[in-house]
């Protein structure tokens, strides 16, 4: 049974922090790929950040660089992000993605297709 569980949103102040986890379990892959997207009421999902197996390889969104950090925990099933600086822009419902390893340019844009999805964990910025 194929589990993709994240956790860590909340409330916060714009110019708080939160940091997101994410573990996953019964996937049908030796090495795969994470990441997390979000989605804002009346917007696409969007990717925000994704990390290689290893965790050599990191992708973050224009938005997101600077201001987030992606990593993969010892078991490399689990997966943070820590965000920094939060928005207004920032609110969205956060979710999970896992999925097989890519060998191209978009391999974490091409997440979305990915069937292996967290419920998602809701992030919301106050002004």
């Amino acid at each position: 049974q194929v589990q993709v569980v994240e956790s860590g949103g909340g409330l916060v102040q714009a110019g708080g922090s939160l940091r997101l986890s994410c573990t996953a379990s019964g996937l049908p892959f030796d090495d795969y790929v994470m990441g997390w997207f979000r989605q804002a009421p009346g917007k696409e999902r969007e990717a925000v950040s994704c990390i290689s197996w290893s965790g050599a390889a990191k992708y973050y969104s224009p938005s997101a660089r600077g201001r987030f950090t992606i990593a993969r925990g010892n078991a490399k099933n689990a997966m943070y992000l820590q965000m920094s600086n939060l928005k207004p822009e920032d609110t969205a419902v956060y979710y999970c993605v896992a999925g097989p390893d890519r060998n191209d340019e978009r391999w974490c844009l091409s997440l979305r297709h990915s069937s292996y999805w967290g419920q998602g964990t809701q992030v919301t910025v106050s002004i």
